[in-house]
Order: C-alpha cells, then sequence, then structure tokens
C-alpha cells in the first residue's frame, strides 16, 4: 500500500517537528517553505522578507532550553538556559541534520492554493498549488499540516490613534525594528507592553535621549532568573505547583500567592504597572531589566495615547510630551490562511478549530493547524505533540 502523502507548509519549529513526526507514522511528509532556509520566526534578517515573521537582531528566547527542546533531541549541555536567536537556529540544523530532515523541503516554494477535491467526502484528499521560479504546479496530497505561526502579520491599529496623520515624526510597527544604532539622542514612544514593547524599550533605553513605554492596562511583569538563579519556568513547573497548588487551591488564592511573590521583586502599582487582570488571566511579560530602566528614568512608563499633534502626544492622563521623534508600534500581529480556499474563517483574530487543531466541519480530518496557540512557556514541545496525534489521526491509528 502507498504511503499517504502529507503536505507540511512552512519549515519553521512547527513545520520540522512536523515532518520528523510524519517520518516516525511511516508517512511521506513533503515540506514547502517560501523562503530559502529553514527556522522561520527565529531566522533573523536585517531586511524583513514579505509573509516570513521578523525578529530583532538581539532577540533572546523567554523560555529555557530544558523546557524548549523537542523531546528525543536534548540542546546541548553548553548551550545557555536562555538562548539567543542564533543559538536556536543552530539547534534547528542540528535537528534536522540528525533526522535527515531537509531533503524533505522544497524551499523558495509558496504554496497558492489548498483545495478539497472533488471526492473529498470519500478520501479527505487536497490539490495544492504551489509555485516555485514563477511556474506553478498542482499536487495530490492526503493531508495537509499548516505551519505557519502567527507572527507574520503586523497589526497595526492607527484607528485607534486620533491626530497619527498630522505627526510629523517616524512611526513604524516592531516587526521592522531591527537594532537600537539609529535612535541614538532621539526622543522615541515605544507602544505596547508585550515581551516586544518592553524588549525594545529597554533596548532603545541605552541609546535614546528619552524612551517612553505607553500601556493601554499594564502587565505583570516577571524575571527569566527566578531564586537561587534558577530559570524561572523551571521553578514554576514544579509538581508542588503544578499540582499542589492549582488543583487543590482556589485560582484566587493562587493568583494572590504568585502576584505577591512578584511584587517583592518590584512593586507594580509604584512602577505604575499594576494591571487589572490577575496573573494567570493572561500572559505576563518577561523581561529581567525593565525595572533598573524605570527606576534610573531611561524609560517612562505612560498610559494610553489619547491624541496625536504634530510633533508631540497627549496621553489619556491629561501629561503631554513634546518634541516626539519616533514612535514603535508593538501591537501584535494578526493572522490568516489566504492559501486556504475559505476551509477556515478567522474573524477578528479568532478561529475555531477542535483541540486547536482540527477544523470541525470538515468531512474528513485530514487538514490541521500546527502551532496556533499561545501558550505561557515553550510553542516546540506543544507543537510536536500536536504533530503526534494529527499525523497518527491522519494514519487512522
Amino acid at each position: 500500500m502507498a504511503k499517504k502523502r502529507i503536505a507540511v507548509i512552512g519549515a519553521g519549529a512547527c513545520g520540522l517537528t512536523s515532518i520528523k513526526c510524519c517520518l516516525d507514522e511511516d508517512l511521506e511528509p513533503v515540506c514547502f517553505e517560501m523562503s530559502s532556509d529553514i527556522g522561520g520566526l527565529w531566522r533573523f534578517q536585517e531586511n524583513p522578507e514579505e509573509g516570513r515573521a521578523s525578529i530583532y537582531k538581539s532577540v533572546i528566547i523567554n523560555t529555557s532550553k530544558e523546557m524548549m527542546c523537542f523531546s528525543d533531541f536534548p540542546i546541548p549541555e553548553d548551550y545557555p538556559n536562555y538562548m539567543h536567536n542564533s543559538k536556536i537556529m543552530d539547534y534547528f540544523r542540528m535537528y534536522a541534520k540528525h533526522f535527515d530532515l531537509l531533503k524533505h523541503v522544497h524551499f523558495r516554494t509558496k504554496v497558492c492554493n489548498v483545495s478539497k477535491r472533488p471526492d473529498f467526502a470519500q478520501t479527505g484528499q487536497w490539490n495544492v498549488i504551489t509555485e516555485t521560479n514563477g511556474k506553478q504546479e498542482s499536487s495530490i496530497f492526503d493531508g495537509i499540516m499548516v505551519c505557519t505561526g502567527h507572527h507574520t502579520n503586523a497589526y497595526l491599529p492607527l484607528h485607534s490613534f486620533p491626530g497619527i496623520e498630522k505627526f510629523k515624526g517616524r512611526y513604524f510597527h516592531s516587526r521592522d525594528y531591527k537594532n537600537p544604532n539609529e535612535f541614538t539622542g532621539k526622543r522615541v514612544i515605544v507602544v505596547g507592553i508585550g515581551n516586544s514593547g518592553v524588549d525594545i524599550a529597554v533596548e532603545i533605553s541605552q541609546m535614546a535621549s528619552q524612551v517612553f513605554l505607553s500601556t493601554r492596562r499594564g502587565a505583570w511583569i516577571t524575571n527569566r532568573v527566578w531564586d537561587d538563579g534558577e530559570p524561572q519556568d523551571i521553578a514554576l513547573n514544579r509538581r508542588i505547583i503544578t499540582s499542589t497548588f492549582k488543583q487543590k487551591w482556589a485560582q484566587p488564592f493562587v493568583n494572590f500567592i504568585v502576584e505577591r511573590k512578584m511584587n517583592k521583586k518590584f512593586n507594580h502599582v509604584m512602577y505604575g504597572l499594576q494591571p487589572q487582570h490577575r496573573i494567570y488571566s493572561q500572559h505576563p511579560t518577561i523581561n529581567d531589566d525593565l525595572p533598573n530602566r524605570i527606576i534610573s528614568g531611561r524609560v517612562v512608563v505612560k498610559p494610553n495615547i489619547k491624541e496625536f499633534k504634530k510633533t508631540s502626544v497627549i496621553f489619556d492622563n491629561g501629561s503631554k510630551e513634546d518634541n516626539i521623534d519616533v514612535v514603535i508600534f508593538a501591537t501584535g500581529y494578526s493572522f490568516s490562511f489566504p492559501f486556504l480556499d475559505n476551509c477556515i474563517k478567522v474573524v477578528d483574530n479568532q478561529v475555531t478549530l477542535y483541540k486547536f487543531i482540527f477544523p470541525p466541519h470538515l468531512e474528513k480530518p485530514t487538514l490541521a493547524i500546527i502551532g496556533l496557540v499561545q501558550p505561557l512557556g515553550a510553542i516546540m514541545p506543544i507543537a510536536e505533540l500536536q504533530a503526534r496525534w494529527v499525523t497518527r489521526v491522519f494514519k487512522g491509528t
């Protein structure tokens, strides 16, 4: 019996483990990668490519190597606990070489369209149209694993910022930020207090004359380094916390304990960062240096922007900052699947997927989205578990 052919779209972290899981289940993976290399989000390039995620040069991962590695290929012992993006790429290359994954990847190949075959209700098969060097090709696949991620399309809600059209300074999305050198002596506002916004504000504050960090609702700020110098995600994933505390105690009490611990590091109210939400309600922001930059005055926390003027900005609390040179919008990303021929509807950046993977309305479960989750922790082990399950569903086991 011929092996089932599976199209894997994207050769980032999710795509690589999907290829590997296909091979484990004796399926035939064919991976299509629109760029010239593996790595997806984690491959730094000075000039962002359209349709591909983009990071800044200094990015360090927020999860430790012990918590982010794939289950059957540990990260080398001499690598640091929290790795620079170049080290993560080294790890992906070692993983791909060890399991001989690259021979299954078609680089510089764009997936143009994925559509049901006429007999889909019986076979679950798909037509996939790809384009390489301007030439299109159509192929039949028994299953589709979409591994395109959700940090590709910059979300820039300029309609929420009155007067932006009058502003004479420069503004852009954090996707286009690469390094701090060009901001020397500038007065800069960073909008957004997620991981990228805080990283950029902290880094630029070493070069700029002043950095303002604008946030609508604050955030819980936590460190990579926990008590006794341990990685915080290892410290917080012990059984006593994940089982005893969270399962046996009421959630509000667990929130209280963890928030109290975090406020001992630095008081969120005093620093103007106290959010309305509880710690386990949303993603915390991970940054070791923000409190130091605030207490030294290099970063000033501000509320949401109310209005732009030609060279100044007015905030919701009535305060005003003049002579603003640059505004960086760290306002997140939106995702879409334009190649999926309306098989999945994305509404307000939300999509309905069974177990966050399978579109529930399809007659056959032969289309899967890998890695479209935002966990408290690393995406890599979750993507591996998703890919294991999906390939076994495809196989019929």
